[in-house]
């Protein structure tokens, strides 16, 4: 490994990687490569303390009981909380959210306490929000359609230090009145998109690499990916 190269940690995969996130890790690999950059994939699993030194974070989704294995290990290892106040970018996908959070409740009414990463709350929805999500990005840096699958029961609320992600388009998102989906706290960003998401977003995927690497990338020419895009984009409608 040289020092340039770009490190991603992939975390805890053997507990939150229910739904096929860790395509997130692989797609930020391959668009570094495809650039002629060094990178490697980091994983850290529960035999692992979580390094604060790594140079882009991801995180998947789960069900209760593997957000309560995630909650304990990344509180009593704080690497994550360090890169994210030294402003390294951080990934979370769909229970990822509620486990960065204050507290998340579950199905069975119970409150369980997050890591607040992020100053938002989860409650459940009286039904589970399932299908493609298609949403408007509200943040600089961003300018195309964020597109996933959403397949959640929670209900997010977000607090004053936390901002949205995107606008509600097409689907459920966070599930506030104000239609809004995602959140961005600092470095951190979370999203209820599946998919795996960077697949479906290659401009997010470059914006995340932009960060981990401080530099502009130029950008790549995929068709394939264009193509892949317009496709899900259309399903949507």
């Amino acid at each position: 490994m040289s020092e340039s190269t770009v490190r991603i940690g992939l975390v805890l995969p053997d507990v939150m990687g229910t739904y096929g996130d860790g395509g997130n890790a692989l797609i930020l690999r391959q668009r570094a490569r495809m650039r002629g950059l060094d990178a490697e994939i980091v994983p850290i699993t529960l035999d692992d303390a979580v390094p604060d030194s790594l140079d882009v974070y991801t995180l998947g989704g789960a069900e209760d009981a593997a957000q309560r294995l995630a909650t304990r290990h990344l509180t009593d290892h704080p690497g994550l909380q360090r890169a994210a106040q030294a402003g390294r970018p951080v990934l979370a996908i769909c229970a990822a959210i509620q486990v960065l959070g204050h507290w998340y409740e579950t199905s069975a009414g119970e409150r369980v306490s997050g890591i607040s990463m992020f100053d938002l709350t989860t409650a459940p929805r009286e039904s589970r929000a399932i299908g493609e999500l298609v949403t408007t990005p509200v943040i600089d840096g961003l300018t195309e359609p964020l597109c996933g699958f959403e397949n959640h029961r929670g209900a997010t609320t977000l607090g004053a230090a936390a901002k949205p992600l995107g606008r509600v388009r097409h689907g459920v998102g966070n599930g506030a009145a104000d239609r809004v989906e995602g959140v961005v706290q600092g470095s951190v960003i979370g999203t209820y998109m599946h998919g795996p998401l960077l697949a479906r977003n290659p401009e997010l995927a470059d914006y995340l690499l932009a960060q981990a690497t401080g530099t502009n990338l130029e950008p790549l020419d995929l068709p394939q990916v264009d193509r892949l895009r317009r496709e899900r984009l259309a399903a949507a409608r």
